[in-house]
């Protein structure tokens, strides 16, 4: 059983420690409203004051990760006789204080207010297919990474520094052998299935209205299990999730010519939100109630996109339910092979195919090291990103805006966060493939429209765990092996092997 780190056998400065961790966890807590509220629903003049605001609540959070008392918390209870659970909550925190105490305030609040008004920027180059409109604003972003990593750690990698953020236990390393991986297997195995010229359905035709697919992506949403009463959902450019495990909120994106890019993202995002509300109540508020970072984070959203959502043993169960809906008559057979047909020709990483969407990963991966090592100017990205994307895919992007404007991420300044997508797909078929073996008839159970066993199983093996495992230590008590794109090769081959015919 899991222990308590409140429990009274704790030591008094555990307990104060814990008040503080707390304390803190209700400050990012707080952060995240707002940044949810600002690509949501914010009226787009509020800028300037939000940028303020974000500057203020994340300065607040890094003087209260980093202060004296912290310090002394860390140091007296290194010494002490900890449970495991005591003794995982110490170490998360000691690594968020070592990287946050090497970082001036000042420059946490410089990153927070610059990253807040760059959204604005982004969004409106995006519309203007202008990539030279968002490049200074780019340009600030890089340094004040640059900076931090260099505050972080002057004697290694920066952008090493920065992936760590974001997965800070498999290491840059292991990222950049999956990667690798992935381009050696994929890049052949794609041109393969193109050359198998398989004639599969794709019925849609004509355009969907965004009021069906509302009630579509609404029921998918029921059906798998969503809690109402701790979540909502909305629209958003950029599709997304966030929240704790009290209040967990998705958003999603509609295109009346494709209601399958719809349903996909929806069910994406459910994942993200269903482990954010499988976290331990009881630890709301320190590492043991928060997700084990983003490649486990990721995991969750493509097992139940791709693993769930794209099988046939889900179309088996849902094409009624999407027929009904669309005021359609396809087959099952049909959808099915409509979720999984390839496009190495879609520009859009959000909306390319299971097997292309990592070569989209590579690609930024590979652009944003060099932008932070300084082996790439800004204002050179777009023919680069332009000239990788044909290599990659065979496609070249006519604008920016299908471009290198296309993600996000860099106007947030999340620098070395694309990796963690692919380490995610990769996590997620060697999590489901340990769940089919622990569930009985699992695919029988889905085609039925059972998710409870699926749901129960990521429950108890990642959801409950919060960080008290490191990232390798999670998947290994999940899986009995350490983590592997074994998996995730076989998964793929089998399933678009037989899809194509080859």
């Amino acid at each position: 059983m899991a222990t308590d780190p409140t429990a009274e056998s704790a030591p008094d400065t555990y307990e104060e420690f814990i008040e503080t961790v707390q304390r803190l966890g209700n400050i990012e807590a707080a952060e995240g409203v707002l940044k949810w509220d600002q690509e949501v629903m914010m009226p787009e003049g509020g800028t300037p004051a939000r940028a303020q605001q974000m500057s203020t609540l994340n300065g607040i959070a890094h003087e209260t990760l980093t202060s004296d008392e912290m310090a002394s918390y860390i140091d007296e209870l290194s010494e002490a006789d900890l449970s495991d659970d005591q003794q995982a909550v110490l170490r998360e925190v000691r690594r968020q204080y070592e990287r946050a105490d090497a970082v001036p305030t000042e420059l946490v609040e410089e990153i927070s207010k610059t990253t807040s008004e760059a959204h604005p920027v982004w969004k409106e180059a995006k519309e203007n297919d202008d990539f030279d409109q968002f490049a200074p604003t780019l340009e600030n972003l890089l340094d004040l990474k640059r900076q931090e990593a260099e505050y972080v750690d002057p004697d290694r990698d920066p952008y090493e520094v920065l992936f760590e953020d974001y997965e800070p236990y498999l290491g840059l390393d292991t990222a950049e052998e999956i990667l690798q991986t992935l381009r050696d297997e994929l890049v052949p195995f794609v041109d393969e299935l193109q050359d198998a010229d398989a004639d599969l359905a794709d019925p849609f035709e004509g355009t969907y209205p965004v009021g069906d697919q509302r009630g579509l992506v609404r029921e998918v949403l029921d059906t798998l299990g969503y809690d109402w009463e701790h979540g909502r959902l909305d629209d958003a450019p950029h599709p997304f999730s966030m929240g704790n495990t009290f209040d967990a909120r998705v958003t999603t994106r509609f295109d009346e010519e494709d209601p399958l890019g719809a349903l996909a993202s929806t069910i994406h995002e459910f994942g993200h939100a269903f482990y954010t509300l499988g976290l331990p109540e009881e630890h709301y508020g320190t590492p043991l109630g928060q997700p084990r970072d983003l490649s486990v984070h990721e995991s969750q959203s493509r097992l139940w996109e791709n693993h769930v959502g794209r099988s046939r043993a889900f179309w088996d169960y849902f094409a009624p339910t999407l027929n009904d809906h669309l005021g359609t008559d396809f087959g099952v057979g049909e959808l099915y092979e409509a979720a999984n047909q390839i496009y190495p020709d879609n520009l859009i990483r959000v909306e390319a195919d299971e097997l292309t969407y990592h070569m989209h990963i590579v690609l930024r991966f590979e652009i944003e090291r060099d932008l932070i090592s300084g082996d790439l100017d800004v204002e050179e990205v777009p023919k680069v990103w332009n000239d990788r994307m044909e290599e990659y895919l065979g496609v070249r992007p006519d604008t920016d805006a299908e471009g290198a404007l296309q993600d996000i991420h860099w106007s947030h300044g999340t620098f070395g966060y694309f990796p963690t997508y692919s380490l995610g797909s990769v996590m997620a078929a060697q999590l489901y493939a340990a769940a089919e073996d622990d569930i009985t008839d699992l695919e029988g159970k889905i085609r039925e429209g059972d998710f409870e066993p699926l749901a129960n199983w990521l429950r108890e093996n990642v959801h409950s765990q919060g960080k008290r495992y490191t990232t390798d230590e999670l998947v290994r008590e999940a899986t009995g092996e350490s983590f592997t794109a074994d998996y995730f090769v076989e998964y793929v081959e089998d399933k678009f092997g037989d899809l194509y015919g080859i």
